[in-house]
């Protein structure tokens, strides 16, 4: 079954268009969006993403939506801004299996309240659609935003479990992550 669509009062969460593409790589291509990430992506590399990112929405239940704004007539068509949505890391760590919540949005759409608005949704969609009893998400311990954001959403962290993400070499900074966890209970007991 094909991932549905998530709206929000200010966002359509959705499948991938092509002409969501060059936002896109524009997007991963800037060294701000990606401080977190071990490096930026060239067009290839972030083409190459995105359809792997829609062949899944087409696969499952869940995914990366594209996020574009809804509601702005002034901006026609309504802008892609980014991505926010459910993944399972494909690596191993004490806490996988898991689904983990994430998100990335283009820098002139930071600090308006679009990641918690949508990631807000996307855990809703989680928990009473896909009955999952937990959603994770991490950064890097020098990501104070998304740390932010995680508990604005509700998640909370335990410091004993960080860990060293496997996909980053053991002398980068950003190699050192914090995990973040919010249960169906706990969800359920917030909203």
């Amino acid at each position: 079954m094909p991932a549905p669509r998530i709206e929000t009062p200010r966002l359509l969460l959705r499948h991938w268009r092509q002409e969501d593409r060059e936002p896109f790589a524009q997007m991963n291509s800037n060294s701000e969006v990606m401080r977190y990430f071990p490096q930026t992506l060239d067009r290839v590399q972030s083409d190459l993403f995105a359809e792997v990112i829609q062949i899944g929405l087409e696969e499952r239940d869940h995914g990366l939506w594209a996020v574009e704004l809804r509601n702005d007539r002034s901006l026609e068509p309504a802008p892609f801004i980014g991505f926010v949505g459910l993944s399972v890391p494909t690596w191993n760590a004490s806490f996988t299996p898991c689904t983990e919540i994430g998100w990335r949005l283009n820098r002139p759409f930071w600090g308006r309240g679009f990641a918690t608005e949508a990631a807000r949704h996307v855990l809703r969609y989680g928990f009473q659609v896909l009955k999952l009893n937990e959603v994770v998400s991490f950064t890097s311990l020098l990501n104070a935003r998304s740390m932010a954001l995680m508990e604005r959403l509700g998640m909370t962290r335990d410091i004993t479990e960080d860990f060293d993400h496997p996909k980053v070499e053991t002398n980068n900074e950003l190699c050192r992550h914090a995990l973040y966890r919010i249960s169906d209970k706990k969800w359920a007991n917030s909203n």
